[in-house]
Parts: C-alpha cells; structure tokens; sequence
C-alpha cells in the first residue's frame, strides 16, 4: 500500500519537464521577445537621457529670463566650444533645442509604446502555450 501512495503522490507532483515542449517556432519567439525587451530597456535608458537634457534646457531658459542686462553676451555651448551672442540668439537657440529634445521624446516613446504592444501580443501567446512554465515578466530595479 505503500507504492500505491506514493506512485499517486508522484503523478500529482511538478515534473519541470514533462509538460513543456519546445519547437523551433516557440524558440524563435522566445528569442525575438528579448531582442525587443532589450531594445525597449534602450529606448528607456535613451529617453531618461533626452528626458534630463530638455530639464537642463528648461533650467538654462529659466536662468536666462533673470539675467538683467540684455546687451550682455551669453555664453552658449555648441558641440565643444562655448559661442557667445545676445540674449535673442541665446533664446531662439534654446528654444529650438527644447523643440528637438521634445521630438525626439515624443518620438521614443511612440517606439516604446509600439514596443510594448507587440510584446504583450507576444506574452499572450507564448503564455498561453507554455503558462506558468515561462516568466516574461521585466525585473524592477
């Protein structure tokens, strides 16, 4: 009597391997699924980056509007050197800049947000094959 319980006791025990087969097809999926987390997480560490650049540029227009002398010459910093013209120049310049930075933000978060939706069209596939035998699931920091 013995056996018998354990051998029923083994057949309702999680075998790692029993349930799960994984074709080419299911690899390749796998595979293109982290190809695009990984380049989400780049697209997320870019967008930190231009994030914290157009707060730098708000930071320097917000410092430009208390500057009391408007014939004084600002220094501005152009690729590795610094430039320096008026107070209109120094604006329109940082205000052009402010409207690339912005574009570009706007533009890698359409490439996050396309991202994200291909990937959870993905999750919903690959889960509903392989469930509780995969984790698509990002790791938080």
């Amino acid at each position: 009597m013995a056996n018998s319980g354990s051998s029923a006791s083994s057949k309702g025990a999680f075998q790692a391997d029993s349930d799960v087969h994984i074709t080419y097809e299911d690899q390749q999926k796998i595979n293109k699924f982290a190809r695009h987390n990984a380049k989400l997480d780049d697209f997320k560490e870019e967008l930190k980056v231009k994030q914290n650049e157009l707060k730098n540029l708000e930071d320097a227009c917000d410092e430009l509007m208390l500057t009391d002398d408007e014939s004084e010459k600002i220094p501005f910093f152009m690729g590795e050197v610094f430039i320096y013209q008026d107070m209109e120049n120094t604006q329109k310049m940082l205000d052009e800049a402010k409207s690339r930075v912005q574009s570009e933000i706007e533009d890698l978060e359409s490439k996050c947000a396309e991202l994200r939706n291909i990937m959870g069209d993905m999750k919903t596939q690959l889960y509903a094959k392989f469930g509780n035998h995969i984790n698509l699931e990002a790791e938080d920091d």
